[in-house]
């Protein structure tokens, strides 16, 4: 088995849409240019390497995903492992200078066995494979030529758990979406260090795993697939549990110049629904662009698999400035409804799940 494999031009990560057979002009524009660039970065001795992103599966196969990219020559496996590191001080402009490697052949090994994958026209690497490994954290390999790198994976068993998906911006860290320039300026020319987590967020994830055993985690946001290494630095400085990154390509696609980033979110939700049917959620998220409307779709979607919805609230100015739009969920704790906990950080969430029962009181209080 080998379904989703990333051999398909332009499809983008998470995306089930199907695709046209010929780029659009933006997108053959955008080739063009990486190949060139990419040819005399080769000359200049230029090798390919695999840049790993967290996978995941569960009984029989799991979901690798990397992309193909450019490293300076010399690059070794040990200074890629270590070029990841969760203290790495960068800028993040940085995290956008990537020269992509169109089409690459990658062999991907997972328990012993090895497979051969393609990676799509952006390099990216999204294959789901036939594997037996047991429930937990485990490592791929993933190899172009003599250059290795791994990648990890989390296996999830078939019994019932309550997984936790959360939005990124804004919701756990502070990127001020709604006001484009300060948005730009902590994106591309703040040190990475500089970040600042979504106060009493890191205490919400951390109160939700201790009183659900360390469940699945997973983060779902519109960012660029470029700054991955970065936001799995800041999630892993800023103590939030690890888990699979399911992000998108900024670039142009098959159909024009962006693609969708709401449509991304709610097909990389329909998708976990459809993989994982023995997960039930709890969604986080705030109301500064869609992820109340996306959560009420995959609520009515999926009846009885959400079991709490956590909103932050955004300021009304921040509001305006994004253009928000009316919550339309309300709080409600009867019948199949989800939990729907809103507050204006981590703190407030906290105390509303606590009062809802989903999360015990602390015993210092």
């Amino acid at each position: 088995m080998c379904r989703g494999e990333a051999g398909t031009a332009g499809r983008g990560l998470t995306d089930w849409r199907p695709v046209e057979s010929r780029p659009h002009w933006a997108a053959r524009l955008e080739d063009a240019v990486f190949t060139r660039l990419a040819s005399s970065l080769r000359r200049r001795g230029w090798i390919t390497r695999v840049q790993p992103y967290t996978g995941y599966g569960s009984t029989g196969w799991v979901r690798v995903l990397g992309r193909a990219v450019l490293a300076p020559p010399g690059t070794t496996s040990d200074q890629l492992a270590a070029d990841d590191g969760p203290d790495r001080p960068l800028r993040g402009w940085r995290s956008f200078v990537v020269v992509q490697v169109p089409f690459q052949r990658v062999r991907v090994t997972v328990a012993g066995r090895e497979h051969e994958v393609a990676a799509d026209r952006g390099g990216y690497l999204d294959a789901v494979l036939e594997a037996g490994l047991p429930p937990g954290w485990h490592e791929v390999e993933l190899a172009v030529g003599d250059v290795r790198v791994t990648a990890p994976v989390h296996v999830i068993g078939p019994e019932p758990a309550i997984a936790l998906l959360s939005d990124i911006d804004d919701t756990v860290m502070v990127t001020a979406l709604p006001r484009p320039m300060l948005a730009a300026w902590n994106a591309f020319v703040l040190h990475e260090h500089a970040r600042r987590e979504v106060p009493g967020m890191p205490e919400l994830f951390r109160r939700w795993q201790e009183a659900y055993g360390d469940p699945p985690t997973f983060y779902l946001s519109t960012g660029a697939w470029d700054v991955a290494p970065a936001l799995r630095r800041f999630l892993q400085r800023h103590g939030f549990p690890p888990g699979p990154l399911l992000l998108t390509d900024w670039g142009p696609t098959n159909t024009g110049w962006f693609r969708s980033g709401r449509e991304h979110k709610r097909l990389a939700l329909r998708r976990l629904m459809a993989e994982l049917p023995q997960l039930t959620w709890a969604l986080i998220g705030d109301d500064g662009q869609h992820d109340p409307y996306l959560y009420a779709e995959a609520v009515a979607e999926h009846p009885g698999r959400v079991v709490v919805v956590a909103i932050r609230h955004l300021s009304p100015a921040e509001q305006v400035l994004s253009h928000g739009l009316p919550l339309p969920l309300r709080e409600a704790t009867s019948g199949d409804a989800p939990v729907v906990a809103l507050g204006d950080d981590g703190h407030e969430l906290v105390l509303r799940l606590v009062d809802a029962g989903l999360l015990p009181p602390r015993a210092d209080l």
